[in-house]
């Protein structure tokens, strides 16, 4: 259908109005929302992130497809509520305490929205209590950890300790990121998984879902 390629484009070139104009082209067709979610806009943040890992785009290119993914994810949301249609998993993100930078984070939670997740967002400089208290109300599957300075890095591991103090690290996959941030530092904290950038993060974060269903 003609609104399936306008909206793709829209994503894929990261023009917002027009990903919301062919988001409101498509429900005057009465679609299955999660149909157009899965065959038109997940695809089209997957090629986001496959031009993203190949250097054809960059972060710039990555924050406007995103932008342009909430917008038309954001119209549909009430219909896919009403149909029962569940996530793909259940995510809280936030840059830890200490660090109030949050492009990277944003970035990740948007690509991990477009990918059919369920994401909470906390922003930026948020304490451990504040990760524990939002993965116990919204039953998460996995904890993203941002940190954009060195000096705040250690703020992961002080989260981590406390998840685990808290009785839910078991529930959760911990996931980590960030400029300063390497995967011999995520091996040290115990945490479950590194990507050096955002194209990657939707995959693992499948895998952890998969893995889970798998046993």
């Amino acid at each position: 259908m003609s609104y399936s390629k306008s909206l793709y484009d829209a994503i894929l070139n990261g023009h917002d109005k027009a990903a919301i104009a062919a988001v409101r082209e498509a429900l005057a067709s009465n679609p299955d929302p999660m149909e157009l979610v899965q065959t038109t806009m997940i695809p089209a943040m997957e090629e986001v992130g496959r031009l993203f890992e190949s250097e054809e785009y960059f972060v710039p290119e990555l924050l406007l497809s995103g932008r342009a993914m909430r917008g038309a994810i954001d119209l549909l949301r009430p219909l896919l509520a009403a149909s029962g249609a569940r996530p793909i998993g259940r995510v809280v993100i936030g840059t830890v305490a200490g660090d109030l930078h949050d492009i990277g984070k944003n970035l990740v939670a948007s690509m991990l929205q477009g990918g059919g997740f369920e994401v909470t967002d906390l922003g930026a400089d948020v304490k451990p209590q504040q990760f524990i208290e939002a993965v116990k109300a919204t039953n998460a599957d996995i904890v993203g950890l941002s940190a954009l300075l060195t000096v705040t890095m250690p703020s992961m591991k002080v989260t981590m300790d406390a998840l685990r103090a808290s009785g839910i690290r078991d529930r959760v996959k911990v996931m980590i990121g960030g400029a300063p941030v390497t995967r011999q530092y995520c091996e040290a904290i115990g945490a479950d998984g590194y990507c050096e950038g955002a194209g990657g993060v939707v995959a693992m974060a499948r895998s952890f879902i998969e893995a889970r269903h798998a046993n």
